[in-house]
């Protein structure tokens, strides 16, 4: 007869946390110089809220990731033209990073051992070594004004959405340089892939449309109208589900990438901005830059369930 397995309570308790650890959401705030922390299981500011606790650790902060142990997070400053390495158990800053020149945007590389940010006046992709805390080199950038950048599933390619020449650099991350720029239908801001690489979608924030570009020939196949300067881009970790903000419109659009069509538009805050979701894909966090607070919406209803305040000027959101 097979021997049962036997767990003690404290034992079945921490299994029971372990499986259900909240993550939290950080919203740099623009305005406040702070970082805004979310407990994604309550949707109210956690005891770590805000980083720093007294004072300012920027001066305009902006885009924002989480290293894969959550320990880091890495944040822009960009008027001191640094990028911040943060103890976020300790809200204290572990390293800066400087002469980042003007940044906004900055992204995880999916095995979690590089965030490359753009500088937007220097027209460079800065790589840094998250280990080790340091940067490792700069690519530089055909179009003009990087303002976002993502990596490909596979971390092959990194894209910027180069606001001022209405285009996209593709780097090729392992040969460090840029072997392509695509024209887009705007200014060009924030992009998500589909989970197999086979897409990038890009808000082009001018033209009111969500452009679609076929990662094989690096081409745009289609152009989705969204509404009123398109902002924000996240995609569903399952591939289901595309969401684009519209910040003239206070809009999120909901996306099927099977078909390319809006099927939902759901209203949020002022000024929606740039968004994150949970890793379970069922709660969608979205930074209101003018109404100062994150709609939290239920990805299978489309509905908001939450509006918590948070700094002035949120301008994104990560997830860990």
């Amino acid at each position: 007869m097979p021997k049962t397995l036997q767990i003690s309570s404290a034992t079945f308790l921490l299994l029971c946390v372990v499986v259900a650890r909240a993550e939290n959401a950080y919203v740099p705030n623009e305005g406040s110089g702070t970082v805004t922390v979310i407990d994604t299981a309550t949707d109210r500011q956690s005891a770590a809220s805000p980083i720093p606790k007294q004072g300012t650790i920027g001066t305009k902060l902006r885009g924002v990731v989480v290293d894969l142990s959550g320990k880091t997070l890495f944040v822009v400053d960009a008027v001191r033209n640094v990028v911040l390495a943060v103890d976020t158990t300790t809200g204290t800053v572990k390293k800066t990073f400087p002469n980042i020149v003007s940044a906004e945007g900055i992204a995880l590389a999916p095995d979690g051992k590089t965030v490359t940010a753009c500088a937007e006046k220097s027209n460079e992709a800065v790589f840094i070594d998250v280990a080790a805390l340091r940067e490792v080199f700069r690519v530089k950038i055909q179009g003009k004004n990087p303002e976002h950048c993502v990596y490909s599933p596979n971390g092959k390619w990194l894209l910027t959405s180069n606001e001022e020449s209405k285009s996209i650099d593709v780097i090729d991350v392992a040969a460090k340089q840029s072997i392509a720029q695509i024209k887009v239908s705007g200014a060009a801001r924030g992009m998500g892939f589909l989970p197999d690489g086979s897409a990038v979608y890009v808000a082009d924030e001018t033209s009111g449309n969500v452009d679609v570009i076929d990662a094989g020939t690096w081409r745009v196949t289609k152009s989705i109208p969204i509404g009123l300067r398109p902002a924000g881009i996240i995609v569903r970790a399952d591939g289901a589900r595309v969401y684009a903000t519209a910040g003239g419109d206070g809009t999120v659009a909901v996306i099927d990438p099977k078909t390319n069509t809006v099927l939902a538009t759901i209203a949020v805050g002022k000024r929606p901005w740039n968004m994150a979701l949970t890793h379970d894909g069922k709660k969608l966090y979205v930074a209101n830059g003018r109404s100062n607070d994150v709609s939290v919406i239920d990805t299978g209803t489309n509905a908001v369930l939450h509006t918590v305040a948070v700094g002035f000027l949120p301008w994104g959101v990560a997830i860990r």
